[in-house]
Formats: structure tokens, sequence, C-alpha cells
């Protein structure tokens, strides 16, 4: 008997087969038809023929008689859907007869036993060891650090407050007495380079050295207790105290129009407002510096040719006085003027003693005495007249060695004429230094401040939801990366 049972299976196999292979083919519906669908009856818990043969157990196809035929119930149109149509006498026979399932109509009902020879169906997705280990890391690499987060910045933070103060280095340019007359007025501006050179300072560490020297600021940074993020460590070297000022003063800057915004933090609102003030003071020294400094610069160059200038003229000054002195002669062109005049009184006397000589010489005779005196007189005079035309150096010579009034006033000349260039060389440089002064002064530079230091009313930092938020993305990335990385280790094995 097994054997005729298993070839009733296998040809109960095709048959199904050929008739899920025909039913995909045709439509499910049919115009002016509604179709309801209807489960099969549960086949019969009894052995079937094949296993009372003793042969493999398989499910025929044929339902029982007397049974509803599995298929779609296709109901009349104006009837309801899914009601019976009623006794109809087909060719099928028992209790409860109906229409046989078309050939272009799917059987519904439950999956196949196993054994039955149709296809079973895939189960449910079950979770095994490695999707608990991998919620289990979740658990205890990313909501527990978050959570660890949330409850050290609500819980041990500190809180901080916050002082702005905002300025700009300006630059007053004033016009001249002539541009004032004209209503010109000055120029206004700001200096980018001196704005640089400002942001520079005020990360530096001479800023952070002078304004801890000022105020205590490792004092005011680790007043909370307990907080080992936020607070200071007084013990810290000044490097640590830098990098702690580059943390808790943030600076803002605008190179396009030259301004300047600083954010000072601290654990007082009033520590805070005096950090902003004690930076804004040091910031306006050192521009007041680069001021003085570049004042400085511009008069410079004019201070030391002023004084290159005084020097000559006080050179020139001295050697002239030396000359006088040397030769007791105040001014020797005076005392050529005198012997000058003196021997043009030589020579007038001369022609009048020639005269009165002539006149003797002609009315007495030659033992005159008178003729003799009249003789001794010219002579004298011509002996006068020698001695005077050599001392101002007009015979040639001079008597003993000593210079002439012609050698004098040539090298008083030359003292007058090296004095005078002194003296409007120094005249010319005092001016310039002057118009370098004015110049400075019409060119300088302060620190204006738009916004003076605030006062906060209450605290703003730590930013907690932030930092939370920040922090909790970065830890989920991290765990995100090592799961990642371990599944791909996983695959490759």
């Amino acid at each position: 008997m097994g054997g005729p049972a298993r070839g009733r299976g296998i040809r109960a196999g095709i048959r199904r087969a050929h008739y899920v292979a025909r039913t995909q083919q045709e439509p499910l519906e049919k115009p002016h038809l509604s179709v309801t669908q209807t489960p099969p009856p549960r086949p019969p818990k009894g052995p079937t023929p094949a296993a009372a043969g003793g042969g493999d157990k398989v499910a025929s196809l044929r339902p029982p008689s007397g049974a509803a035929p599995a298929g779609p119930q296709v109901s009349a149109p104006g009837k309801p859907a899914g009601k019976p149509a009623g006794p109809n006498p087909g060719p099928n026979k028992g209790p409860n007869p109906g229409p046989n399932p078309g050939p272009g109509r799917t059987p519904v009902g439950p999956a196949p036993r196993p054994g039955s020879g149709a296809p079973r169906m895939a189960s449910g997705a079950r979770l095994r060891r490695r999707h608990w280990s991998v919620l289990l890391s979740l658990v205890l690499g990313v909501f527990l650090p978050v959570l660890v987060v949330a409850g050290y910045l609500w819980l041990k933070a500190a809180d901080q407050y916050a002082s702005t103060v905002a300025f700009s280095v300006r630059t007053e340019e004033a016009g001249s007495p002539l541009e004032g007359l004209l209503g010109i007025p000055g120029i206004s501006g700001s200096s980018s380079s001196d704005t640089d050179i400002l942001y520079e300072f005020l990360q530096s560490q001479k800023l952070v050295e002078d304004i801890d020297a000022q105020i205590d600021l490792r004092g005011i940074w680790s007043k909370p207790s307990g907080d080992p993020v936020f607070a200071f460590d007084n013990d810290g070297t000044i490097e640590d105290l830098v990098e702690h000022w580059n943390r808790m003063v943030k600076i803002y800057y605008d190179d396009g129009a030259g301004l300047i915004e600083v954010r000072a933090l601290a654990f007082t609102a009033e520590d805070a407002q005096l950090l902003a003030q004690t930076l804004f003071e040091h910031s306006s020294e050192m521009i007041n510096a680069l001021s003085a400094i570049a004042r400085e610069d511009a008069i410079r160059y004019a201070r030391e040719d002023l004084n290159e200038a005084l020097d000559r003229l006080k050179t020139a000054r001295e050697a002239v006085t030396k000359f006088r002195n040397q030769n007791q002669l105040v001014d020797p062109s005076v005392d050529l003027q005198t012997q000058a005049g003196l021997l043009g009184t030589l020579e007038a006397q001369l022609a009048e003693a020639l005269i009165e000589f002539d006149l003797l010489a002609t009315s007495t005779r030659d033992d005159d005495p008178r003729v003799t005196q009249a003789q001794r007189r010219i002579e004298v005079i011509r002996d006068r007249i020698d001695a005077e035309r050599r001392k101002l150096g007009l015979a040639g010579g001079a008597e003993g060695g000593a210079d002439v009034y012609a050698n004098l006033f040539g090298e008083y000349e030359r003292l007058v004429v090296d004095r005078e260039f002194a003296e409007k060389s120094y005249t010319t440089a005092l001016a310039t230094y002057d118009a370098a002064q004015a110049e400075a002064r019409r060119q300088s530079r302060y620190l204006a401040a738009y916004v003076k230091p605030t006062l906060a009313e209450s605290s703003r930092y730590p930013e907690r939801v932030v930092l939370l938020g920040l922090s909790a993305l970065f830890i989920l990335l991290v765990w995100s990366t090592l799961v990642l990385v371990v599944y791909a280790l996983k695959d490759r094995r």
C-alpha cells in the first residue's frame, strides 16, 4: 500500500503546482462581481488514507465531501458581499453546496503543515545575543556618560557671570589753522594696524601677568570648590593661567570695522565687571604708549637735527669768544675803522706840514731854525704814518711778529660767518622741530569704548543645554564608530 499512496501524493503536489501557476496568470476579480474570501474548513485530524496505508504523509488537494470549497465566494450583482448566495444545486453534493472555485481563484487559508509538500513561510526575527550586547553597550557607552555629564553640569558646575566691554582704536588728525579758517574739520578714523596690535596684546602673557598682579586673577577664578573643569587650580603655572584666560575671556574682532568686543567670565558679577574694567584700562595704556612711540618717531629726526645745529652754534660762539680774548678785541672792524681814521688824520697833518715847510723855504734862509723844525715835524709825521700803515698791514710785514689788523680782521670775519651760519641752521632746525611737534599733536590715538563694562544680574554661563547636546553628540559618534569597527572586524573573520 505504501507505493500507491506515495504516487498519489506526488501527483497531488504536481497538480497543486500547476494550479498555483495558473491562478497567478488570471486576474482575481471579474467585472460586476464582488469577491469575498472565506477561510477553508480545517481538514479532519484523522489519519489520511496514505497514512493508513503506511506510506508518506501527503495532504490531498481534494476537499472532503460535504465541506465548502476553499476559495472566494462570488455574489451576484445587487447582493451584499460576504453572505452566502443560498443553496446551489450544482454538481457538488452535500449539506451546504456552493459554487465550485473557478480556475482563476486562489484559495486563501492557513499555511500548509509540514510534510504536505507546500513551501514553508519565513518565521519572524528574534533577538540574539549580539543584539543584546549592542543594547548594553549603548546604555553603558552613551546613556550613562550623558547622564554623568548632565549631573555634573546641573549639580557641580558653578554659575558664571559675564561682563562685556567693546572699544575701538580711534585716530584724530587735527587740521592746521588755515584749514580751520576755511571751515575744514579735522579727520577722525580708526587705525586697523593699531587694532590688530591690540587684538594680539589681549591674548598675550604679559597682559595676563599684569592683571593677575593687580587684581589677583588666580583668586578670582579659583573661588568655587569642587569644580575641576571650570575653576582654576591656584597652584597652576603662568602657562596654565594663560590657557584658562583664553577659556574665560572671549575676544570678538571685526577687522573690517576695527571693532573689538570682549566678554569676561567670573563666578561673581562684581569680579567679572572688575576684570573687564581692568582689561580696558591696560588696553588704553598700551594704545597711549603706541601713540607716544609714534609721536616720538615723528619728532626724533627733527630733534636730532636741532641738537646738531645747537652744538654747531655753541662751537662757533666759543671760537669768537676765544678770538676776542686772545687779541683783546671786541670787534676788529671797529678798531680797523679807528685806525683808518687815525691814518687819515696823520695824512692831513703831513700835508699841512709839507705846505708849511714849503712856505718857510721860500721866505727864509736855509739856516733858519723854523725850517729845521718843519723838516723834523714832517719826518715824525711820516714815521707815524708808516707805523700805522704797518699796523694795518698796508706796508708789508708786522712789527715784532704781531698779527696785523688785516689778518685779525680776516680771521674774525671767518668766525663771524661760521657763527651766522650756525645761527641760521639752528633757527631752521628749531622751526622744523616745532612743526614736527605740531604735526605729532595733530595725529593722536586713543581707545574709545562704545560699550562700558557691564554688570550682570543673572548667570547665563555655562550654557548647560548646549554643552550637554554637544557632549551627547560626540559620545554617540564615538560609540557608533566603535560599533561599526567591531562589526567590520567580525565580518572579516
